[in-house]
């Protein structure tokens, strides 16, 4: 069988530059350190600053670097699991350690969340925002969406708004019997919002990971979380209860 003009295609030299930088992140540098700048990167590696930029943007794409204005660039810490597998039952905010909740209002869902909730059409209910901050810098944006007959005693008076109702939303959802959930992932774009709250242009890759949770035989609650697709890979738990749909 004859060699293909693609396997004739030499590697591109930004191409082996990334991987010799990739290997040197792991055993000549800490995470959060600041690389030196690119003179000093380029005449070590013995390349044309051109090069060098193609590699770091490359390394920065895959999340193995980070930007910081006014810092420069900087080692970034590992990617942050994503469990993605059902056989995991617990409600948002139940020792999630690095979840921060940010804001809640009562609001009309998307159409789409407001279908599985079986809301009406302009029925509002309790949207909770809270931002995933691992490491000091945010990587996941969520949206969490709960009925107001999902949470019945909760009052206007002990939270009325902020986080502290955010707070108050989340710990009244956990008294409820959590029966099961189900999860879905796809890639997506950031939205503006989303976008800025990640320090990401708008645009940028993401992963959506769509959560319905299940309590006295109805869907009690919908998570939709924005994951910055650089910093965050996907675990499926011990059962590895995956399924890939076409």
């Amino acid at each position: 069988m004859g060699t293909t003009q693609l396997e004739s295609v030499p590697e591109p030299k930004y191409w082996h530059l990334k991987t010799v930088l990739s290997e040197a992140l792991d055993s000549d540098f800490a995470v959060g350190e600041i690389l030196p700048n690119e003179r000093e990167l380029a005449a070590r590696y013995g390349v044309a600053r051109a090069t060098l930029r193609q590699a770091l943007e490359q390394l920065e794409l895959e999340g193995r670097l980070q930007r910081r204005r006014g810092v420069g660039t900087t080692v970034a810490p590992p990617r942050v699991g994503v469990d993605v597998s059902t056989t995991q039952h617990q409600w948002p905010g139940a020792g999630e350690e690095s979840w921060q909740s940010v804001d809640c209002a009562a609001a009309v869902p998307p159409a789409a969340v407001a279908r599985m909730l079986g809301t009406g059409a302009e029925e509002t209910v309790h949207t909770v925002r809270r931002l995933r901050v691992p490491h000091g810098a945010p990587v996941a944006a969520e949206h969490l969406y709960v009925p107001s007959g999902s949470v019945p005693d909760l009052t206007a008076i002990d939270a009325p708004s902020g986080p502290a109702r955010a707070r108050s939303v989340l710990r009244e959802l956990q008294r409820l019997a959590l029966e099961g959930q189900d999860r879905a992932v796809e890639l997506g774009s950031a939205r503006a919002d989303d976008a800025k709250e990640l320090d990401r242009l708008p645009g940028a890759p993401v992963l959506l990971v769509t959560t319905r949770y299940f309590a006295g035989g109805r869907t009690a609650a919908v998570s939709v979380a924005t994951y910055r697709a650089d910093t965050c890979r996907l675990t499926f738990g011990d059962a590895g209860d995956l399924q890939i749909a076409s």
